[in-house]
């Protein structure tokens, strides 16, 4: 499967900028490379040791194309394993684009989404987990997500992963082999071993699918919708929480008539904010399908701020709110809300009372004034379960693989229940069989042309 032609794409982001990165790999990298580069101290660099850099110049049928950097990786000791040349010119793209189509001239192809990683797959350089954390490891955009990412990336889980399907190999043997003595009626494989072995195995996968609950809230961000009625400063606590005017704020009731969504890192936690319309009896046409989307953004939070007016609540207004709050918890149980009363800044102490006399565990703040934004961004962190991180766990993000461990336990949870009725050999081991094929599917020990066309074409160009 591996391809033997010589790829070329950009590395660095398209676009002009000081530097840009122009990756060759393949058996013909050095030698398409040695066509096009005159070195300023003369030398041939297909002579040259691997992990060396060389100044000189891009050049063709004596015109010059750039003044560049070329480093050479010769194979295996390279990203990909192949040999590879990775060209440092000037950021210009009418350079970056000469370049490329001078390199395409010589006998180098374009590389597809992904290809450089693919080669790095297909090369044994990384297994299949590794290769995915590559691309979470570019896209991510927040402290937990980059930390997830880069243990992805240095073999955590495929660590993790390979020990128990090793140990599930060896015992899998051993049943296999007494199917071949099925007559002479021997016991090869230690059933008290292997029992403790599942429960082990079982441990481990359980563990590794709840953390996906987490990875995967932390890889996407946690969606927390801010709803109320008009004007009671949903846009302002917006506004606030990203400390710049995003949403408009009028005194006007029933301003934002869309959804307006923006996203926070708070603490290494990124959280997607979004301001919705007002929630009101309305005969506006455009207001009344905003306040749908509203229900719609509700559904789809992970958090919900309910926002209140401080200022303006009676006793009755509070009972009600009290009933759609307990409304939306049947609906959603395990769907936080968290009530913040807003404008506390001119809300006496008397009133305040009385409202935490109806509402429990509400949040005072000001959204104008900015005062107990710390306070709620506290509330927000509480509702996730980042003692995995603190550890150093291993934490499931990528469905794929969330999807396997789903399977792998399925097959576990047969081969137990064949255990402990006495069933045939060979029939735990064709659920033997089932388990290991879903750990390798996690690894690349088990993969199609098909699965990793659709994992690498979700990666960028040049990488």
């Amino acid at each position: 499967m591996i391809n033997q032609e010589t790829i070329v794409a950009l590395a660095t982001p398209s676009g002009a900028g000081a530097v840009a990165i122009i990756r060759l790999s393949g058996n013909e990298a050095i030698t398409i490379a040695s066509s096009v580069f005159e070195s300023v101290s003369g030398k041939e660099i297909s002579n040259q040791k691997t992990h060396t850099i060389h100044l000189g110049h891009v050049v063709d049928n004596g015109k010059v194309y750039d003044q560049v950097l070329i480093s050479i990786f010769k194979n295996p000791y390279s990203y990909t394993g192949e040999d590879v040349v990775e060209i440092s010119c000037h950021g210009s793209t009418f350079i970056q684009q000469q370049i490329i189509q001078l390199l395409l001239r010589k006998g180098a192809k374009m590389a597809q989404a992904g290809e450089f990683t693919l080669r790095a797959f297909l090369n044994g350089k990384l297994d299949l987990s590794q290769a995915e954390a590559v691309a979470d490891l570019i896209s991510s955009d927040n402290e937990a997500s980059h930390q997830i990412a880069m243990q992805q990336m240095r073999g955590g889980f495929s660590n993790e992963i390979a020990k128990l399907r090793e140990e599930l190999l060896n015992f899998a043997s051993l049943i296999e082999l007494e199917l071949d003595f099925a007559e002479e009626d021997v016991a090869f494989a230690d059933r008290k071993q292997f029992a403790e072995l599942l429960n082990r195995i079982e441990f481990v996968l359980k563990r590794l699918i709840d953390s996906f609950a987490v990875g995967n809230v932390i890889k996407n961000g946690i969606p927390v919708a801010i709803v109320g009625e008009p004007n009671v400063g949903k846009s302002t606590l917006l506004n606030a929480l990203l400390n710049e005017e995003r949403a408009i704020v009028s005194d006007i009731a029933g301003t934002t008539r869309d959804t307006i969504e923006d996203e926070l890192v708070i603490e290494g936690i990124g959280f997607r904010f979004i301001d919705t319309a007002g929630i009101r009896e309305t005969s506006d046409v455009i207001e009344g399908l905003g306040i749908q989307k509203t229900f719609e953004k509700i559904e789809q939070a992970q958090v919900v701020l309910y926002l209140i007016d401080s200022t303006q609540c009676t006793v009755s207004q509070l009972n009600n709110l009290k009933i759609e709050i307990e409304k939306i918890k049947n609906k959603f149980p395990q769907k936080p809300v968290v009530v913040v009363a807003n404008k506390a800044d001119v809300t006496s102490t008397e009133q305040k009372n009385s409202i935490q006399l109806i509402i429990d565990h509400i949040v005072f703040l000001s959204a104008k004034e900015k005062i107990g934004i710390d306070e709620l961004k506290t509330t927000l962190l509480s509702f996730v379960n980042t003692g995995a991180l603190r550890n150093n766990e291993t934490i499931v993000t990528n469905t794929r693989h969330y999807d396997s461990l789903i399977k792998a336990l399925e097959e576990i949870t047969k081969v137990r229940f064949g255990m402990n009725h006495n069933l045939s050999s060979d029939l735990m081991a064709i659920d033997i069989r089932q388990a290991l094929f879903h750990f390798g599917e996690i690894t690349g020990q088990v993969s199609n042309d098909e699965l990793l066309g659709n994992i690498f074409a979700n990666f960028c160009i040049g990488k």
